[in-house]
């Protein structure tokens, strides 16, 4: 029987390392519980990932689901070397699902674990400046500024919003006046849906993923075919 077929939803032990090392964030602690990291963080990881890959292929053909540290599953480590924050550790489980290039994929399907919730989102946080550009012209130009304001009317009907506001101004050159006008003012492009923690451990979590995901796949579709 393979992982994706007993694949029932996050264990116990599971939140309570991720709390540990919100409440212990520390290498000491953290070498203390190696194990627990071992097993109840990656292993179980690893379960989700070789679980989901396969439902997600059927709303993405071309998705890439990685089973592994670094792959779909991002390292436990902080990158402290610029930052303020020395502690060295996330206290949050993250995964991610991306098409073509990973360091320059357009959108993924994401999910994060933390104490405190469950997000299960869709898009792209933080555009390069080529993709920025890409874009600017998608939602000025037509149709694909038209399929952007429909996908958005749609998610606004089922109680989802599009992130990613972050001018004040539309750019200069560009109309004030097109169907997704409200997208220039976007360096990003995603949406996100929360639910308590617990919902993790629920047996039907795949389900509860995947309902959501199909949701947002046209979101997906339309920042992978124009970024």
């Amino acid at each position: 029987m393979t992982q994706a077929s007993v694949f029932k939803g996050f264990p116990a032990e599971t939140h309570r390392f991720i709390r540990g090392i919100r409440k212990n964030n520390t290498k000491e602690w953290f070498d203390a519980h190696r194990s627990d990291y071992d097993e109840h963080f990656v292993a179980v990881a690893k379960g989700f990932v070789e679980a989901i890959g396969p439902r997600l292929a059927k709303l993405a053909p071309k998705v890439v689901a990685i089973p592994k540290i670094n792959g779909s599953i991002f390292r436990i480590n902080r990158d402290v070397r610029f930052s303020t924050d020395k502690r060295p550790y996330k206290d949050h489980l993250d995964f991610r699902f991306w098409e073509g290039e990973k360091k320059t994929a357009n959108s993924a399907f994401f999910l994060r674990l933390s104490p405190d919730a469950l997000y299960i989102g869709t898009g792209n946080h933080m555009t390069n400046p080529d993709q920025l550009k890409s874009l600017r012209k998608a939602v000025a130009d037509e149709p694909t500024g038209s399929e952007l304001a429909a996908i958005a009317k749609n998610l606004r009907k089922q109680g989802y919003e599009i992130d990613g506001k972050h001018y004040k101004r539309i750019p200069r050159d560009f109309p004030e006046d097109c169907p997704a006008a409200e997208f220039l003012l976007h360096n990003s492009l995603y949406v996100v849906h929360q639910e308590k923690a617990k919902i993790a451990s629920q047996a039907d979590l795949l389900n509860i993923c995947i309902k959501h995901w199909k949701t947002f796949a046209r979101l997906h579709h339309w920042l992978t075919a124009n970024l």
